[in-house]
Order: C-alpha cells, then sequence, then structure tokens
C-alpha cells in the first residue's frame, strides 16, 4: 500500500481502526494519517463500503424505490434515509456501468436490432434509444429529448465508439432519420432492414426498462433519468444467464452465475 498524499511506501499499520473497522495507516514521510478507504469514493462516508455496494446493485437491479431500500435495511438495523440512497445511486451508478461498457468492448454480434421507447422525464415524454444483437446482448443505450436525425446519429456513434464493432445489417422501424444516420455513422456497406416483425426482438426487450421505470412513475431529472436507465440495462446484461439466445441454462447454473457475477458487481464498485 502507497500514502495516498505522496505515494510514499514508507507508511506503518496503526493498532486502532475507525469506528467501521478500517484499517489505520500513518506515512513516515508526509507524516499524514490516512485508512484503507482513504482516496476512494467511500472515503467519509458513515456506512460500510459493502453497504453503500449493495443498495446501489438493488436499487439498479430489482424492483425498488428509494424508500424501499432504506426499510430493508433498517430491518437489519442500518438506518439511512432515501435520500441517501438517491445520493449513492448518483455517485456510484456511473462508475458500474462505465466498466461494464469497457469490459464488453468487441463482445457484441453484427447484427444489430435498434428503437426507441418513451421515457416520462419531469412530464415530458423523452425517447430512449437502445440497441441490441442477435444474441438479445445489448449494443448500447442513449436517452434523447429528440427523435431527429442529430439523436439517431448520435446514437450510432456512440453504439459504433463503445461496442467498437461495425455491424453488418442493422434492423430498425420505418422511422425516416435511421437510413441517413446509418450511412454515415457506420457505413454505406452496412444493410439497412425495417420489417417490423424482425423487430420484434428488441421491441420485447423494451420490457425490461418499462418494468423496471413504470413503479418509478418517472424521473425529475434528464441526467438522472438518462444515468439511471445506462446503469440499468449495463447491469441486466451483465447478469443474463445466456450467453446464447434461447439457450436453456439449469437452475443450480443460474443460482451459480448469479452468484459469481454479483461478486464482479461489488468488486467493480469497491475498485471505483
Amino acid at each position: 500500500m502507497k500514502c495516498p498524499h505522496c505515494v510514499s511506501t514508507a507508511i506503518t499499520e496503526r493498532s486502532d481502526c475507525t469506528e467501521l473497522g478500517y484499517r489505520r495507516f500513518r506515512c513516515h514521510d508526509c507524516g499524514r494519517g490516512f485508512n484503507e478507504r482513504t482516496a476512494t469514493p467511500y472515503n467519509r462516508l458513515q456506512y460500510p463500503t459493502d453497504v453503500v455496494c449493495l443498495v446501489v446493485l438493488w436499487r439498479l437491479r430489482y424492483k425498488l424505490s428509494l424508500r424501499d431500500l432504506a426499510e430493508m435495511f433498517l430491518e437489519r438495523s442500518i438506518v439511512f434515509t432515501h435520500e441517501a440512497v438517491r445520493d449513492w445511486e448518483a455517485r456510484f451508478a456511473p462508475s458500474i456501468s462505465e466498466t461494464l461498457r469497457k469490459q464488453r468492448r468487441g463482445q457484441v454480434g453484427e447484427s444489430w436490432y435498434v428503437d426507441e421507447t418513451y421515457i416520462k422525464v419531469h412530464g415530458r415524454w423523452c425517447y430512449l434509444y437502445r440497441a441490441i444483437d442477435g444474441d438479445a446482448n445489448l449494443v448500447d443505450v442513449r436517452l434523447s429529448e429528440n427523435r431527429d436525425l442529430e439523436a439517431a446519429k448520435a446514437f450510432f456513434r456512440s453504439a459504433r465508439a463503445i461496442t467498437d464493432v461495425v455491424p453488418d445489417r442493422v434492423t430498425t422501424d420505418g422511422h425516416g432519420s435511421y437510413p441517413t444516420a446509418i450511412h454515415e455513422e457506420l457505413g454505406s456497406d452496412v444493410t439497412h432492414r425495417t420489417n417490423r416483425y424482425l423487430n420484434n426482438l428488441i421491441e420485447q426487450d423494451h420490457r425490461g426498462i418499462k418494468q423496471r421505470y413504470r413503479p418509478m412513475r418517472g424521473f425529475k431529472s434528464f441526467p438522472s433519468a438518462a444515468r439511471f436507465c445506462r446503469a440499468f440495462d449495463e447491469v441486466r446484461n451483465f447478469m443474463r444467464p445466456q450467453a446464447v439466445r434461447g439457450d436453456h441454462v439449469s437452475l443450480e447454473d443460474r443460482r451459480t452465475i448469479h452468484l459469481g457475477r454479483m461478486a464482479q458487481l461489488m468488486d467493480i464498485m469497491q475498485a471505483a
């Protein structure tokens, strides 16, 4: 371990710990003290790191309100408010989504299904652009206030940058912005299909965010909506037990995969 203040390795562990049980150290070069969470996003939080991580992951994974999570932990004698949950989500959800986005670079298929669905933000309908590949793996997600050519181009530009993949074909609905956006951002060699029955795959996949979003009764601000929708889809995609669409996974394997991936998510958050 190095000193977070001067990066010196001349440190000594102290005999006492913090109130939450984290080890304390002192640097011989700069004379300053620090603990295991100093220089991390969890520094000065009044709650254990694993509790904060679990709250944020449950918020993204399950249909739980801010107050639901506060009540669930209250039964375990851990007291915090629903506003604390909101703050933790805003602080740590972006690190989860960005890490997961980097991990799946180059791993999506070359057949994309693209569509947008409606999300209400502060009483106004916005458009959530989403794309998956032929095996229902997430390509990208982006919230936009408009449904036009610029929004479609921004979505395809983001999808190409994050996946590092240029698809062979893209299936969309019949909106007029898609042909130009695909041609300019993905190239003229990409086949564009508009058969609505072929796009049923992404239409059905919208159910994930729709089922999670409806109990929340909308978002209060555009940044919070964009942050939550992206983090939710990234976590949902990461937790999928199937590697291939329609692949049968036994209940025992599902449990093993779930536990392993939850542990990975906890490690990602604690390393943020």
